[in-house]
């Protein structure tokens, strides 16, 4: 089939075919007023079907770079529009793999952000599991003979409200308490063991110590 249309990248083999006779005649190696058979002439040297080769002419007759005499056959007829045919088609040439650099550059900064979201899932991932295990890892609290809750029960001093820690174990002379209820009474030098996370623990040595001197550095 015939067309004029020009702005498109030529792919097709008879396209590229008219593309190459038009650099031939601008290269002067077919002349003006030359008479180019398709069927023998074109088809032969581009080694295509004489339809291919005919379809690539149509084409160059189409922009008058070739003119079609009535049962003589096709002949060479202008370099200038020849050479006018090819600018055009090595700019949208140009233009085309200009746009297929930028769609490869975007895909693959699309790749890029799509794995550096993916590390900043799994960082996310591993920071929330780093914590939650730091959160079951007990804190070590001795109690001296100064602090105000000596005597006291757990339950009465009720610690998981005031500070959000859990009481998971009392050293008491070599001894130790595991998991303590709520009826266990402080004793002076016991040794605390309880979980809850950062917040908790100074909010458990806050509550502890408030009334003394002696909370021990966070």
């Amino acid at each position: 089939m015939k067309t004029k249309d020009t702005s498109v990248r030529y792919e097709s083999k008879y396209q590229q075919i008219a593309v190459e006779i038009a650099q031939r005649i601008v290269d002067g190696r077919y002349q003006p007023g030359e008479r180019l058979n398709a069927r023998s002439t074109l088809a032969g040297n581009f080694n295509v079907s004489p339809e291919t080769a005919r379809k690539a002419v149509n084409i160059l007759e189409d922009l008058n770079i070739m003119e079609a005499r009535h049962g003589s056959g096709s002949y060479v007829s202008s370099v200038e529009k020849a050479a006018a045919f090819l600018n055009r088609y090595n700019s949208v040439h140009t233009i085309q793999e200009t746009r297929e650099e930028l769609l490869g550059s975007i895909a693959r900064q699309r790749e890029e952000l799509e794995h550096f979201s993916s590390l900043l899932d799994k960082l996310v991932v591993q920071t929330n599991r780093a914590h939650n295990v730091a959160a079951l890892v007990p804190y070590e609290l001795p109690i001296p003979e100064t602090c105000d809750k000596i005597g006291k029960t757990i339950g009465e001093m009720n610690l998981w409200h005031m500070t959000g820690a859990t009481v998971v174990a009392i050293q008491r002379k070599g001894e130790t308490i595991v998991s303590p209820g709520p009826y266990v009474t402080f004793r002076k030098d016991d040794i605390l063991y309880f979980v809850g996370g950062e917040a908790a623990k100074q909010r458990m040595i806050s509550y502890l110590f408030e009334s003394s001197g002696d909370a021990p550095e966070p």
